[in-house]
């Protein structure tokens, strides 16, 4: 029975202990993927957004160390020039979350290179838990936010099991430790969802929805800073906006020019003063779902022969958005009622803005499917452009409506009240299940690792290879050519090239790099080139390495002691030269390092 308090408010105790259940598992949940099971950041992306927020974070402004060839040529049309190598202005990124992670390092004084050394008995660079425990902080507000949310549109049975599904949902998880910035769009998304349903709120109620709508935009034109795939989803969201508020078009247009005003000067100062484009290098980006593939024309200096796949335009475009409806479970965490919400939109709900709002989420997710299907998704429910994630908590909480109403129908007896609830126990079940039955081997994995230093990204990356061995080992005015320069930058904290497409590229980012005075010290090369696809296509005139072949394959000769392809191949013989002493970073050369000088291993 409640016990009434002085305020005469009174507390249900089951209810309370549900609560704080509830922040016991998501304690013990961040806590064990922060400190037990943490294996250091897992995308480029994220990392590559990480070390751009560590120079802001030291005053150096929105540079990068990771260097795409393919800017260095886009700046050179703009400019007449090449531009300085070393803390080189990235044309690439939606500024947002960069300048997030900017100012979590500056608080834990993140540019401070010896402070946050490796030490020779981790694996863990630290810096990796600071940004994943920045991500994993958004992601727990957007839990919150979205458990207000829907407790506000059903009721707070609906709003606790989405909360619920949330936490246990191992996709969130695993992008809350990517270095993405999908967990910051999380939380601004549904922030924007939360007013925007006061609006809708205001809207039937015959109130000014003005006010909401605006602080609804915010949110949204903070979303498209963050990553410019958005913009798709902003899209959307003005033509529900200019159909559903009243006065019809006012609001639409108010929320277009707030658009213009928080872009075009981000866009003038980002893209277009050093590249001569409103979209910089991140125009190129279309390459990933119309081209040969995104990494492809980032790396060459020549863009004029990278050809778009135009050709069937339509039917690539329909064939990626099939693949996506397919992969629908996936996309959306393993939560198995999200892709319910569709079955809601055939359900005449009694309450007119809880039907219209269902309208508004799905034309948000058919534009920020067309964005998706444009710009590709070839690493799955982890790609960088994957944002069906975003509505996973909204379409979950219109999924467990329809269940629950199904269920509702069944007139089950009052005799058998405990089966009142039982189908979001078994829903409950079911999608966490996964990854709560894998959380005691993780656990286990993890202190085991813990006594070797900690698990790591493997493959391809091994950081203390690079903060220790390749930085040991290199001067800072020194530039690296590297198949994961996103790995050197951030870890080694280096400039590094990304590796250009021919042997000529090569050569011409060295003179480029010498006319700075910031020579090339030498060329790391990791499993990120050589693993990632079958030998004979990747090799090819026409693979993803074309020439370079033997460099990127030199490695495989070392296990078995002979000769690396790389020095004793013809073509190779100048470079070689050049790069003559061959240091393996990790292993037998599963890292390999060559180098222009000799190399001192500090593990000898």
């Amino acid at each position: 029975m409640s016990q009434p308090n002085s305020s005469g408010m009174s507390y249900d105790p089951a209810k309370l202990i549900r609560r704080a259940l509830f922040f016991v598992l998501l304690a013990g949940l961040a806590i064990v993927s922060l400190f037990v099971t943490f294996k250091g950041l897992s995308s480029p992306r994220g990392m590559e957004q990480a070390q751009i927020g560590r120079e802001i974070a030291r005053g150096n402004g929105y540079t990068t160390k990771v260097v795409r060839p393919i800017a260095l040529a886009q700046m050179k049309d703009a400019n007449g020039k090449y531009p300085v190598l070393e803390n080189l202005q990235d044309t690439y990124h939606a500024p947002l979350n960069p300048c997030v992670y900017a100012a979590v390092l500056k608080a834990a004084d993140g540019g401070n290179t010896e402070r946050w050394r490796m030490s020779e008995r981790s694996n863990l660079y630290q810096l990796d838990r600071v940004i994943a425990a920045t991500c994993v902080i958004f992601f727990l507000v957007s839990i919150g936010i979205n458990y207000l949310l829907v407790s506000r549109i059903f009721d707070q049975t609906i709003g606790s099991v989405t909360a619920l599904l949330m936490l246990s949902c191992e996709l969130m998880w695993q992008l809350s430790q990517s270095g993405l910035p999908q967990m910051l769009m999380l939380m601004l998304f549904s922030s924007a969802m939360f007013f925007t349903w006061r609006a809708v709120e205001n809207s039937e109620d015959n109130r000014s929805a003005l006010g909401p709508v605006l602080i609804s935009g915010v949110f949204m034109c903070l979303l498209v800073l963050t990553h410019w795939i958005t913009l798709w989803i902003y899209i959307g969201y003005v033509i529900f906006a200019a159909v559903y508020f009243k006065p019809r078009g006012i609001i639409a247009a108010a929320l277009t020019g707030m658009l213009a005003l928080f872009v075009i000067p981000v866009v003038y100062f980002l893209y277009i003063s050093p590249t001569g484009s409103p979209f910089g290098t991140a125009y190129y980006a279309i390459h990933n779902g119309l081209g040969a593939g995104e990494d492809s024309i980032m790396r060459t200096l020549s863009p004029a022969g990278e050809d778009l796949g135009l050709q069937g335009l339509l039917m690539n475009i329909l064939r990626t958005t099939l693949l996506q409806i397919s992969d629908l479970h996936r996309n959306f965490g393993a939560i198995l009622v999200a892709p319910l919400f569709f079955l809601a939109l055939l359900h005449p709900f009694k309450r007119p803005s809880l039907a219209s709002f269902r309208w508004l989420i799905l034309l948000m997710w058919v534009f920020a499917g067309i964005g998706m299907s444009i710009y590709g998704l070839r690493e799955g429910e982890m790609d960088p452009n994957q944002i069906h994630i975003l509505f996973a908590p909204l379409m979950t909480a219109y999924g467990l409506a329809m269940v629950s109403i199904l269920w509702g129908r069944l007139n089950i007896p009052q005799s058998m009240h405990s089966l009142r609830y039982s189908h979001l126990i078994i829903i409950v079940a079911i999608s966490a299940g996964p990854m709560l039955l894998s959380i005691p081997q993780n656990l286990k994995r993890g202190i085991q690792m813990e006594g070797f230093g900690g698990s790591f990204q493997w493959p391809p990356y091994f950081p203390k290879a690079f903060n220790r061995n390749l930085a040991d080992n290199t001067k800072t005015k020194e530039v690296i050519i590297s198949d994961t320069p996103w790995a050197v930058a951030w870890y080694a904290d280096r400039t590094a090239v990304w590796l250009p497409k021919n042997l000529e590229q090569i050569g011409e980012v060295e003179k480029i790099a010498e006319s700075q005075q910031t020579p090339v010290n030498g060329i790391v090369i990791t499993p990120y080139s050589y693993a990632q696809d079958n030998i004979l296509s990747t090799g090819s005139p026409n693979g993803a390495y074309g020439e370079l072949y033997p460099l990127v394959y030199g490695a495989w000769a070392n296990p078995g002691g002979s000769k690396n392809f790389f020095a004793i191949h013809s073509d190779f013989k100048l470079l070689f030269q050049r790069y003559p002493h061959a240091q393996p970073l990790f292993s037998y050369g599963y890292i390999m390092y060559y180098s222009s000088r000799t190399v001192v291993n500090p593990n000898e």
